[in-house]
């Protein structure tokens, strides 16, 4: 496994920003197709010579930007890193250390805040946090904020990267689009995609079984022994 950064003693983990990777972003603008109809959002600074939106991905996603200097400037624990948080979720790498995250019989590790009171809950939960290795699931339980109310283990089955997470705008017909919606999950097949100006990618998780932190940790002690 990677050794993830320290500071001040705490863990960083793979997916964390650091103050020095912040970048200038540009005034958010509204596209234009050829035929001059509102075609979702761009940076002011990425239209290309022949004055449509450069720079979103195949998916015609905007994505806030991060320069890449891991380490540099102090660490942003709340604050994901863009480019790093996306390939975690991608490849389904442990969102602390950035290697493989466990997976065994029952499924892929991830840690989830805990909504056992919702009926049907985990399955077909949204996540938009990355796996876990076990070396690593209890400094994602101790140090996320997100956990801070109650955290539960659990394996699921089936992972399908399926949406964005981020800040839905829409046409105001002028050239600076309007802030619609903040920290949104939009789906891939949402025609609000063009709209969002992303920060994370989110994933579906099927077939899921809720396990028990406490053993992870037990088994950890046990391995390292």
């Amino acid at each position: 496994m990677p050794t993830p950064f320290t500071h001040k003693g705490l863990t960083v983990p793979y997916i964390a920003a650091w103050s020095g990777e912040r970048l200038h972003e540009p005034d958010i603008v509204t596209a234009k197709r050829w035929d001059g109809l509102a075609d979702g959002i761009a940076f002011e600074d990425s239209f290309n010579v022949n004055g449509f939106a450069a720079g979103r991905d195949k998916n015609g996603v905007l994505w806030k930007r991060w320069s890449l200097g891991q380490g540099r400037g102090e660490p942003e624990f709340n604050v994901p890193h863009v480019p790093r948080a996306k390939l975690a979720m991608r490849k389904l790498l442990c969102q602390v250390c950035g290697g493989p995250s466990d997976v065994n019989a029952l499924g892929r590790l991830f840690l989830l805040e805990d909504n056992r009171h919702v009926q049907g809950w985990p399955e077909r939960e949204i996540t938009t946090h990355p796996p876990l290795c076990r070396e690593h699931a209890h400094v994602a339980a101790q140090q996320c904020p997100h956990l801070h109310k109650g955290v539960v283990a659990v394996r699921a089955g089936r992972v399908k990267v399926d949406c964005v997470y981020g800040n839905v705008y829409a046409d105001s017909g002028g050239p600076f689009p309007t802030l619609v919606e903040k920290k949104a999950i939009v789906p891939f097949d949402d025609p609000r995609l063009r709209w969002t100006l992303a920060t994370q990618l989110a994933a579906t998780l099927y077939d899921v079984t809720v396990g028990d932190l406490s053993e992870l940790v037990e088994e950890r002690k046990m391995a390292s022994a």
